[in-house]
């Protein structure tokens, strides 16, 4: 089955065809680094890292390419009002973004470049607009003259004669119109400058992303990404600008995620509403919040809250503690799915599910429905388990082993379900202990206390013992082998 994705170009769902077959040339619009990255940026990273991942899985060669906007005015304001260089601190937050980026573990960029690496290809881009009429100088600085491009409004769909300035659009009196928009601003005192045909300054915002993508894909490549609040100005501005430069279509294929709310409010740092990636993952592992984005379909909003980072908590524990089993269970035997009474209603449930993955993720990419496919083989799981627990055969230890292997075979191109089981439990335990003021050698204690007590005949205090962590949000469970513990779901 062929890829059908939504086009924010031409607003319908349509067959993916790359320009050059079997290559795939992505370029997702980064971060402004003058901030921390919130979990906003996260649904960004992690939503278009999967897609790359599951083209990959189809067998297509794909070229990604994320951009750092490393000179820029949020930048420049930020370093003033810290009183710091734009550059350093542009530098000190790319730092920090990459290592936000490496403990998600998720799929990163193949090429990540930087704005101010590239400032001959965005200087010999504004040249090409002048020389053909599409741009124009003022004072130093240049700006592009939008009535002379009749596609100008295609991709966000708005008429030209009903658009007001907003945004990142900046009212100037050196301005024809006033939609025109910068290609390069003359330098100001203490700003980041370069020399240039029309003085030393900088490039405007819009031309970096347009300069980088084609460097890298190309006149016409295949597929551009963003935010919604991207559409326009700034994606709608590289269209004209890139498309008058070069003659030829830009982006084949537009794609923008939802929107993160919180209580109706999208966030947004104007209102105090945003929380960083470093400070979630402090306190939660970082297959949570991917799970949070990846169990919504991409262009749907998500309403973030306590509730959802607590369910989404108690999915994964209920499938790490399923694979988890599984795993101690099959006990190194080779993945084996025989055909045949009385196992094949799971067997045939573990051979159906990258079908049903693919199909799923071949429509518009929904990963919401592929993860409901692998939880209702989890649901299927959890009923043979408790079938074969107490004296699994050499074919029950097949079929599990390969359980798992279709479930974390299914999950590693979306950078899900590849955490080791106990591993996780015991950090996902860990970080929910911290949250409950108890820790995790405290419930180690008990146990043994408990165990102890147990021995000892003095069950009241085991029943005691066994109480109280139930009220800290931790369950216990006696097994042939011990005693082991779980958060309590909620």
């Amino acid at each position: 089955m062929s890829i059908r994705l939504h086009n924010t170009l031409s607003r319908q769902k349509t067959e993916f065809v790359p320009v050059v077959p079997g290559k795939v040339g992505m370029y997702v619009c980064g971060v402004t680094q003058y901030d921390s990255a919130h979990i906003g940026h996260g649904r960004m990273i992690v939503v278009y890292g999967a897609i790359v991942g599951y083209l990959r899985r189809k067998g297509y060669e794909v070229t990604y390419v994320c951009n750092h906007t490393d000179v820029d005015d949020k930048i420049i304001d930020r370093a003033r009002e810290k009183a710091r260089d734009p550059m350093e601190l542009a530098e000190f937050f790319i730092n920090e973004y990459e290592q936000d980026v490496d403990a998600m573990r998720i799929l990163k960029p193949d090429i990540e470049p930087r704005a101010t690496e590239h400032i001959p290809e965005i200087i010999d881009l504004v040249s090409t607009l002048i020389d053909k009429g599409y741009a124009y100088e003022a004072d130093g600085d240049v700006y592009f003259d939008i009535e002379k491009f009749d596609g100008y409004g295609k991709l966000s769909g708005q008429d030209l004669s009903e658009l007001e300035a907003g945004g990142r659009v900046e009212p100037s009196p050196k301005k024809r119109n006033p939609l025109d928009f910068g290609l390069w601003k003359a330098s100001k005192p203490g700003e980041p400058a370069w020399d240039s045909p029309w003085g030393t300054g900088r490039p405007g915002w819009h031309i970096e992303c347009s300069a980088m993508s084609m460097k890298y894909l190309g006149s016409t490549f295949d597929i551009h990404t963003g935010g919604p609040e991207l559409i326009f100005p700034h994606h709608e501005n590289e269209v004209a600008q890139s498309e008058c430069a070069t003659g030829k279509p830009f982006a084949k294929y537009w794609m923008h995620h939802g929107t993160l709310d919180f209580a109706g409010d999208k966030m947004s740092k104007s209102i105090g509403n945003v929380i960083t990636i470093r400070d979630f993952l402090a306190e939660h592992p970082p297959e949570v919040l991917k799970f949070i984005y990846l169990r919504h379909h991409y262009r749907s909003p998500i309403k973030f809250s306590d509730q959802a980072v607590r369910e989404a908590e108690t999915a994964l524990e209920r499938l790490y503690s399923t694979l988890a089993e599984a795993t101690e269970i099959a006990a190194g035997s080779p993945p084996a799915l025989p055909k045949g009474d009385p196992d094949e209603p799971v067997a045939s449930r573990i051979r159906g599910l990258p079908e049903l993955f693919d199909e799923a993720m071949d429509d518009d990419f929904n990963t919401a429905q592929a993860i409901a496919h692998v939880f209702e083989l989890v649901r299927v799981l959890n009923q043979y388990i408790a079938e074969v627990r107490e004296s699994p055969t050499k074919r029950a230890r097949g079929i599990l082993a390969a359980a798992v292997q279709a479930i974390r075979g299914v999950g590693e191109p979306i950078s899900l379900f590849q955490e080791e089981p106990q591993q996780f439990l015991m950090e996902l335990a860990e970080k929910r202990g911290r949250q409950l003021q108890i820790q995790e050698e405290d419930i180690v204690r008990l146990i043994a206390e408990r165990a102890e007590a147990r021995d000892n005949r003095n069950y009241r205090r085991a029943d005691e013992i066994r109480s109280y962590l139930l009220s800290q949000g931790v369950v216990l469970e006696d097994k042939a082998g011990g005693t082991t513990w779980r958060l309590a779901s909620e």
